[in-house]
């Protein structure tokens, strides 16, 4: 249900449960508690602002820091969301060379986020946790504040102060005022003991694209532009909006923002519900998040931020790199080569292999390997783009000697094409790997440039291509293999399962002890296929000891990607592990059957949602308007539909806007979806089972409260 921030109070009475255990069903992240604070009388005596500096400090003569400011108080709204927050950090990078812009930027929100009263500055007392960030101990830095005098009255440490004190500190172990600072350090708490490096080309590429790709949208646009040199961005993803619009511009149609907290200030309760929604759709649409959650998001944890961000782009631009949209990619296969070996492909061997294609048509000798070292002098950028758009470009670019100039004209001639986004002659210079097959890829859905398909040559692709219901099956599951964190990353179910390793990985979570992993064959990659059809035969014994259907089934056919039967052993452990969460939220810890969730979920609609109506099983065709799943959930959660928002579903075109509507709540309120509307409307039974049997998971768990 949409809400903005007057309907805090309505929500803030919610006592939340413990945080529960590693659940890749249900968000791990605990809703946070609210409590009306008890009254204080106000102190007496309002803290005084720290008087100014006696007299300018300066380094030592050996130092190579020759311009040194005097520390001064730095109000608030120095920092904030807009233009002057850039050449404010600019200038303190300036002043203070040890630091780079976004470094600034960071520690301003620090101290900001300290600064309580609003005064300007801090207190000595304070100072730990920002030291902490900034790799120092916090004695080392208060003890340089006492030595360089920069601790006003009252104990008082200004930004500008602080900064002043660890440019000495970093100037003492010998660290160069020059520093690399296309990379940003950013150190963990104390106790995570952790450095994380950002790298800083990558921060204003993104945050770039999220300027121009959002900069319209009605509800956020207030909130741009985003300053692409400061640290800016990771203070507004905060509540969830950004990040959630983004998913939804990479993969349409994701989230149903209908459900999504709007305002221009949220509380921390609105923030977690639209982090859940963003965490649980970017499970859902590929997105490796194990180890982020609701609450690493709202506390801005910058590489979690910035790695989750790089990856919904990237999914976003990979998108349409597959025959369905682009049948014309038929003329990449080798000779030899079966379609189906070809759709195995990831997607920078495709965009490799077109970019080859082109250097091909155009009589270039050279190949890409990569997209780092094969591109960074440019040449074969050059020669692509001219084969692309002869008409607006040109090889002149090769005569140049100047890598940098040359970088330039490449990039020249991708804007007369409108594909100058995302490089910068730095990047390609410097072979970023990241941001050249952003570019390659944006390069590719803009300007493919290759000849459509004859009705002959159309009629020579496998039919089956287009027939979305094994491949949406597959997707699902593999999905759902990655939210356990299995190593590898699970992108070809048929292909990527067929050594064992993974689902042997999956029944250890499923059922913890129950591999003896002494009797298997690792680590990958295993060349031999005789020690690949031992793991999976071994994972054939597991399954029978749970008592999984595997009539004829051998280990070799899962090591062959025999489809069926691979989507039917999976199938096996993805339901198997919905049973086993029941059973260990269960008071009785029994056996839990669908039978036993279709009467629970019968129950919470006819008793706790009030609504007459029921089902006898999960291909009961009345589930495909939605309307069922979506009582489901106002039962277990009151007043969390919107029924101005639902529709009878008789249509279905309505069916599958309240089919979305209720994955996406569902996702709010903290579960793993990995159903797609269509999977609800034609009422897969496979799949909506594993919908209501996380949704009675939830329930259980008591993460929602009532």
């Amino acid at each position: 249900m949409r809400r903005d921030s007057g309907d805090a109070s309505a929500t803030n009475t919610a006592v939340p449960p413990p945080k529960l255990g590693n659940n890749p069903f249900i968000q791990s992240q605990a809703q946070p508690q609210f409590q009306k604070p008890a009254f204080q009388q106000p102190p007496q005596q309002l803290p005084s602002r720290p008087a100014p500096v006696a007299k300018p400090f300066s380094f030592p003569a050996a130092s190579s820091y020759h311009h040194v400011p005097e520390p001064a108080p730095l109000g608030r709204s120095a920092f904030t969301s807009d233009p002057e927050l850039s050449s404010t950090s600019q200038a303190l990078a300036s002043k203070f060379p040890y630091f780079s812009p976004s470094e600034v930027s960071t520690f301003a929100r620090m101290f900001q986020d300290l600064d309580t009263d609003n005064h300007g500055w801090i207190h000595q007392s304070d100072i730990g946790s920002v030291s902490t960030k900034a790799g120092e101990a916090a004695s080392n830095v208060n003890e340089k504040l006492v030595r360089m005098r920069l601790i006003a009255q009252g104990d008082g440490v200004t930004l500008e102060a602080f900064l002043a004190a660890v440019s000495d500190l970093r100037r003492e172990k010998g660290m160069s005022a020059s520093a690399n600072k296309n990379k940003i350090v950013l150190h963990g708490s104390t106790s995570e003991n952790t450095t994380h490096t950002i790298n800083e080309d990558e921060k204003q590429s993104f945050v770039e694209h999220i300027n121009q790709v959002l900069g319209v949208d009605k509800d956020i646009r207030h909130r741009f532009p985003i300053d692409l040199l400061t640290m800016q961005i990771f203070g507004e993803v905060k509540d969830g909006l950004i990040l959630a619009k983004l998913i939804n511009d990479s993969v349409p149609n994701t989230i149903d923002e209908r459900v999504l907290n709007l305002g221009k200030k949220l509380n921390t309760f609105q923030m977690t519900e639209n982090n859940n929604v963003v965490v649980n759709s970017a499970k859902a649409i590929g997105c490796s998040v194990v180890n982020i959650g609701a609450q690493d998001l709202i506390e801005g944890r910058e590489h979690l931020a910035l790695g989750l961000i790089w990856q919904i782009i990237k999914i976003g631009l990979q998108a349409k790199v597959d025959l369905k949209y682009h049948p014309e990619l038929f003329r990449l296969l080798e000779d030899g080569e079966t379609l189906e070996q070809f759709l195995k492909l990831p997607v920078e061997q495709i965009l490799l292999r077109w970019f080859n294609y082109h250097l091909k048509k155009a009589g270039w000798a050279r190949k890409v390997h990569n997209f780092s070292g094969d591109v960074k002098d440019g040449e074969n950028y050059t020669v692509l783009l001219a084969q692309l758009a002869p008409h607006l470009c040109d090889r002149s670019a090769l005569r140049t000697h100047d890598v940098y100039q040359r970088a330039e004209q490449v990039l020249g001639n991708a804007d007369r094409m409108g594909c100058r986004k995302y490089l910068s002659p730095k990047t390609l210079v410097e072979g970023n790997q990241k941001l050249n097959f952003a570019f390659v890829a944006n390069l590719f859905n803009t300007w493919p440039g290759l000849e459509k398909l004859s009705d002959a040559e159309k009629a020579q692709l496998d039919d089956s291509l287009f027939n979305s219901e094994g491949t949406r099956e597959a997707r699902a599951f593999a999905l759902w293999l990655n939210s356990l964190g299995v190593e590898p990353f699970v992108n070809n179910l048929f292909d990527d399962l067929q050594d064992g390793l993974v689902l042997l990985q999956a029944i250890d979570k499923v059922r913890p002890g129950l591999v003896d992993w002494k009797k298997v064959n690792k680590p990958a990659p295993i060349a031999s296929k005789f020690k690949k059809v031992e793991n999976t035969n071994y994972v054939i014994t597991l399954g029978k000891e749970l008592k999984f259907t595997l009539v004829a089934v051998q280990g070799s056919d899962i090591t062959d990607g025999v489809k069926t039967l691979t989507l039917g052993l999976v199938w096996q452990l993805m339901r198997e592990h919905v049973i086993q969460t029941l059973k260990s939220l269960s008071k009785t810890g029994r056996e839990i059957t669908e039978v036993d969730i279709i009467n629970w979920a019968n129950t919470t609609v006819q008793t706790r949602a009030q609504k007459n109506t029921s089902i006898s099983q999960f291909k009961d065709s009345q589930l495909s308007t939605g309307v069922y799943l979506l009582d489901l959930l106002n039962g277990i959660k009151k007043g969390v539909v919107d029924y101005t928002m639902v529709t009878p579903g008789r249509m279905e075109e309505d069916a599958l806007l309240n089919a979305k509507y209720a994955i996406s709540i569902a996702r709010k309120l903290g579960a793993t979806i990995f159903v797609l509307p269509e999977d609800i409307v034609e009422v897969k039974p496979k799949m909506i089972l594993t919908f209501v049997g996380t949704l009675m998971a939830l329930d259980k768990s008591g993460v929602l409260g009532m």
